[in-house]
């Protein structure tokens, strides 16, 4: 069993889904007719989700390639949940991350990248436990989203699901669609992770996950100036200085 159907099945447009003989990697196609996604076969409490994403080379506006975990049940519109999102929004090398709290999200915070991500692959890793959420890339850490619940800002409590999609929305731009097909690109499907079930994240704060040790309640210092610079230099929206955002959210984080 390749590593692809061990962890993951599609979730629509599977005829618009392509696993390469070996499973080694997963194209998803848009075209005017259908995009297509794939989720995780199992729920999770806590883990380091990662894969190595190349999103379609094709200059438009209002396609969308993701990699994200996600609250909420297939095929019904999501309403309260969470989730944890890399977006790009478009194919100029943009991605935006956000996090949905168990509400409508509006959390954005987006990066030019230093490199093209449409040119070759890279590795997107959301880290998950008790303490903390971090968004990594290439395994620099370019956002850290913390566990406030003590200071009444909510933090996952429900299991969530990986997917994967490539779709297409309105308030991303207009699609040129005579560049159409749109193809991403997937790789490394195997990740460390909590498996739960009944939506009962408590058993996934154990300390036998490595990633629940006291090594990474927050990060070390390096990690610390590695995301400050990478921050400084790449960031381009940040919520946190919209004016409807709460203040008090951002400085605990």
């Amino acid at each position: 069993e390749n590593s692809f159907d061990k962890y993951y099945s599609p979730l629509w447009g599977s005829n618009h889904l392509s696993v390469d003989p070996q499973g080694n990697e997963v194209q998803l196609l848009m075209d005017t007719s259908s995009g297509a996604g794939f989720r995780s076969k199992l729920d999770y409490g806590s883990g380091l989700f990662r894969i190595r994403m190349k999103i379609p080379e094709k200059k438009t506006e209002g396609i969308v390639t993701c990699f994200y975990l996600t609250s909420a049940p297939d095929n019904q519109e999501p309403g309260n949940h969470f989730e944890l999102d890399f977006e790009f929004l478009g194919t100029n090398g943009t991605v935006q991350t956000n996090v949905y709290d168990y509400e409508g999200g509006h959390r954005e915070q987006s990066f030019k990248l230093p490199f093209d991500p449409s040119q070759d692959f890279h590795t997107y890793g959301i880290f998950w436990n008790p303490s903390q959420i971090v968004f990594f890339i290439d395994g620099i850490p370019i956002r850290v989203f913390k566990n406030n619940s003590a200071q009444g800002v909510a933090y996952p409590s429900k299991a969530m699901h990986i997917e994967a999609s490539i779709w297409n929305a309105d308030w991303a731009g207009p699609v040129d669609w005579a560049q159409a097909p749109f193809v991403a690109h997937y790789q490394d499907f195997d990740f460390y992770a909590c498996p739960t079930q009944n939506d009962d994240v408590s058993i996934c704060g154990n300390g036998h996950y490595f990633w629940n040790r006291h090594r990474h309640l927050e990060l070390n210092d390096e990690q610390k100036q590695q995301m400050k610079s990478y921050r400084s230099a790449y960031m381009t929206y940040d919520y946190c200085s919209s004016p409807s955002t709460s203040k008090q959210e951002c400085s605990l984080n």
